[in-house]
């Protein structure tokens, strides 16, 4: 398994914090390596997103389905490969101190079946990275828009 944790304190109360990450339209766009995204209803939508590891460019396709939804602090997804034979999970954790918001994002993937043994160098090189660009790309946007 891979996981990734990267944790930004952001000067902004947790509701700011809140208001941007519950909606996945605003984010969409600054997880790495995304293409494109279809929301299926409130709690499930299917992301695509390409990538190149190694000189390798590959296109994976993700169900996300949103399992803890508890404003204004965390939101949890479960995760599962489309494209490859991989599961996982995600998070995000808000919590506010002194005016100032500590947000935190991690995301947990393992890579099963035959393939399993091919991709889990790639993934455990990828999460890590995936976890830290996305999480510094929210607490920009944000920062942006409070």
């Amino acid at each position: 398994m891979a996981t990734g944790t990267h944790t930004v304190e952001i000067p902004v109360d947790v509701q700011a914090v809140w208001d941007y990450v519950s909606d996945l339209e605003k984010w969409a766009t600054t997880v790495p390596g995304y293409k494109e995204h279809k929301i299926i209803n409130d709690r499930q939508s299917i992301w695509t997103f390409e990538g190149k590891v190694k000189g390798i460019k590959k296109t994976i396709q993700v169900q996300v389905d949103i399992t803890e939804w508890n404003e204004p602090s965390n939101i949890k997804f479960e995760l599962k490969g489309l494209s490859d034979n991989f599961t996982g999970s995600s998070h995000f954790t808000a919590e506010e101190v002194n005016g100032k918001t500590t947000m935190t994002c991690t995301v947990n993937v393992h890579a099963g079946g035959l393939s399993g043994a091919v991709l889990t160098p790639i993934i455990k090189f990828a999460v890590p990275k995936v976890a830290s660009r996305l999480t510094e790309s929210i607490a920009r946007k944000i920062a942006v828009f409070s």
